[in-house]
């Protein structure tokens, strides 16, 4: 099977800064597929290639088995791209700019596939108002829209809830699963961790431009075997439990990291023994966003 995706040996430089140093990877159709990293890891570069706006330095990418580079045409048809920033053009309304981004790619006749769109995205009540006068969310809706509008099969994602409201989140993701039901393969770029553990079911963190983690979500939240126990006690914590503390609340509560559950039972031996009693107590599993923060600091 061909894949959506395919990502091959590619590097980036810009006169001294290496923006990407060798990413590959494969994103197979029909994947919801997470690309995380710390700000100037290389993510909006990759996109950037993926879209055809940038050359790499060496490496080859694909969309849909077309070179971006070689067969540039389809490659772009076969892609919709979210970008991070706002970028509209303020002459048109709404209706407007998706009826003229559908002619880019020679769409005569898209006005059903357009009303739905903007139905989907909640933008019917603003259909006819000039691009300039919308709030930045809603110009972050268009922006969603634009990308869907030649019904891409594979849709890049580069942070699309970055500054949006929680109604216009939920409404973004029923939305996209939907899409990602019928088939289109989706990549997501977020700083919203707990999004990217609930959406994708595989994972690539990327660190100065390489990747340094890439497996299904699920393995990388199990590979991190530890847990937190969250504990308020009648009393002060015995001395030898100190090490363990990751944060100490202002409420009282304090969080100890253990390397794996087995370390629970000396937890509570050690308070047994100091005769601490323990008001409230929950064990924790790590979330993506630790599991991102350790691996961050171990690479």
């Amino acid at each position: 099977m061909t894949p959506a995706i395919e990502v091959t040996d590619v590097t980036k430089r810009y006169g001294s800064l290496q923006a990407l140093a060798g990413v590959s990877l494969s994103v197979a159709p029909g994947e919801f597929f997470g690309l995380l990293g710390p700000n100037g890891a290389g993510k909006t570069t990759l996109i950037s290639i993926l879209a055809g706006l940038t050359r790499p330095s060496s490496g080859t990418a694909r969309i849909m088995g077309h070179d971006v580079n070689g067969a540039y045409r389809e490659a772009r048809r076969a892609l919709g791209v979210v970008p991070q920033e706002l970028v509209f053009d303020p002459f048109f309304t709404v209706r407007e700019a998706l009826t003229i981004q559908s002619g880019y790619f020679g769409l005569r006749d898209n006005r059903a596939w357009i009303d739905e769109v903007i139905d989907n995205l909640d933008l019917s009540d603003k259909a006819d108002t000039n691009m300039r006068a919308l709030s930045g969310g809603m110009k972050r809706r268009v922006l969603v829209a634009q990308a869907l509008v030649h019904k891409p099969p594979v849709i890049v994602l580069d942070e699309p809830t970055a500054g949006v409201d929680v109604e216009l989140r939920q409404a973004l993701w029923r939305f996209i699963r939907r899409l990602n039901h019928d088939g289109h393969t989706i990549v997501l770029t977020t700083h919203y961790l707990e999004e990217a553990e609930a959406l994708c079911g595989r994972v690539a963190m990327l660190k100065q431009g390489r990747i340094v983690a890439l497996d299904k979500t699920e393995n990388l939240l199990r590979l991190h075997s530890g847990c937190y126990v969250e504990l308020r006690l009648a009393g002060l914590l015995p001395p030898q439990l100190e090490p363990l503390v990751a944060e100490r609340r202002d409420d009282g509560a304090i969080r100890l990291a253990l390397p794996e559950y087995a370390e629970v039972e000396r937890v509570m031996a050690a308070l047994r023994e100091g005769r601490v009693a323990v008001k409230e107590m929950e064990i924790m599993q790590p979330d993506l966003e630790e599991v991102f923060v350790q691996i961050m600091r171990k690479a």
